[in-house]
């Protein structure tokens, strides 16, 4: 059997047919469980780098009594016959499971090859993006960030369940996100881009405590710190910690004749990260009231909702001809895209145009 990943089975699963493969994966739980009918089951929760798959395990399964020994942090590879169940999701049938080796579990923990190569890229994008700032005082935060907090950025993921929901997903969010403040600021000349590039940086930044994820494994735990101040204002407070590491006595020095002024530029900053969800009701403290601010609302939510369409496709159930089962916190029912326009093939002599009788008469 082909070794696959979560996400690939689910695609190929997507037309109804069954896909005989094998999966490594990290248990995130087991429960013991009973139906309606008082019968007892077993719920294995199942994570690999990219997503998750919850499998029930049913009494008369041979591998009921195994599925009772396992532990949250084991890490098994499951083979056998998967499906999308209308119900249920991606489930498997007559599937059998066995511990991975050493080897097999490091290679499950670096994730497969293709996200591995593309949150790779990503980081090299963000760091390169963050050396080229002009303003030397975001240019020195934003370095002094990935100095002391890059090995966590790459673990945090971009949200817990929504979006870029998995380890390094914050990586692929921010550096798409810088991409297109890249594109639209010559579209809006009065748009500050090293300001906007540095919102971009920073607007998620709590998140590293919020949603970070161990070395060790798929399962993103629960930070003290970020339940009792959510992201936002951890992303304030760590700025702020930021700006006074940066602001040496020799900066301030070399600073004090920039325009603007640093205590302007600190606060435009903070007022980006504070006011990133646009709405007192989604979290904000304050609704966006600059130009970057704005921007940066907008360029958050685009990137996460086309994550959540991509996302959704995958798991959303189908209820009618190209038309799917809302997935949450997408607005409606989802709707299969129109696929881009091909233009005809080339290939072969030209067509013979056709002859208008009427020219003919006239000649």
């Amino acid at each position: 059997m082909q070794l696959l990943t979560l996400t690939e089975i689910r695609r190929h699963a997507q037309n109804g047919a069954a896909v005989d493969a094998r999966v490594h994966v990290q248990v995130e739980g087991a429960s013991a469980k009973v139906t309606r009918e008082q019968k007892p089951y077993c719920e294995l929760s199942l994570a690999d780098a990219a997503d998750r798959m919850t499998l029930r395990v049913w009494s008369d399964h041979p591998e009921f009594r195994a599925c009772g020994s396992l532990k949250s942090s084991d890490f098994i590879e499951l083979s056998g016959e998967f499906l999308q169940h209308q119900q249920f999701g991606l489930d498997a049938r007559n599937w059998k499971v066995r511990p991975l080796a050493a080897q097999e579990r490091s290679e499950l923990l670096q994730g497969p090859p293709e996200l591995r190569a593309k949150q790779a890229a990503d980081w090299v994008y963000i760091t390169e993006r963050t050396r080229s700032l002009g303003d030397p005082r975001l240019r020195a935060l934003g370095e002094a960030f990935l100095a002391e907090h890059g090995d966590r950025f790459r673990r945090t993921a971009g949200a817990r369940s929504y979006h870029h929901a998995r380890r390094g997903g914050l990586v692929e969010h921010v550096a798409q996100m810088m991409r297109i403040a890249i594109e639209i600021v010559p579209l809006y000349p009065q748009l500050n881009l090293d300001l906007l590039i540095a919102g971009v940086l920073f607007h998620d930044a709590g998140k590293l405590w919020e949603n970070h994820l161990p070395e060790t494994g798929f399962t993103m735990g629960y930070d003290e710190r970020g339940e009792l101040m959510g992201h936002i204002s951890i992303g304030l407070e760590l700025v702020n910690s930021l700006w006074r590491k940066v602001q040496t006595e020799e900066n301030a020095k070399a600073w004090s004749a920039l325009t603007p002024a640093s205590e302007d530029v600190r606060m435009h900053l903070l007022h980006l990260i504070g006011a990133h969800h646009g709405e007192p009701q989604f979290g904000s403290p304050v609704s966006p009231k600059t130009p970057e601010a704005m921007a940066l609302n907008y360029i958050d939510n685009l990137d996460a909702r086309m994550e959540m369409f991509s996302a959704g496709y995958l798991v959303a159930k189908p209820i009618a001809e190209r038309i799917f089962d809302r997935v949450r916190p997408l607005p409606g029912n989802l709707v299969k895209p129109l696929e881009k326009f091909q233009a005809p093939s080339t290939d072969g002599p030209p067509p013979i145009p056709k002859t208008n009788p009427e020219t003919c008469r006239l000649l």
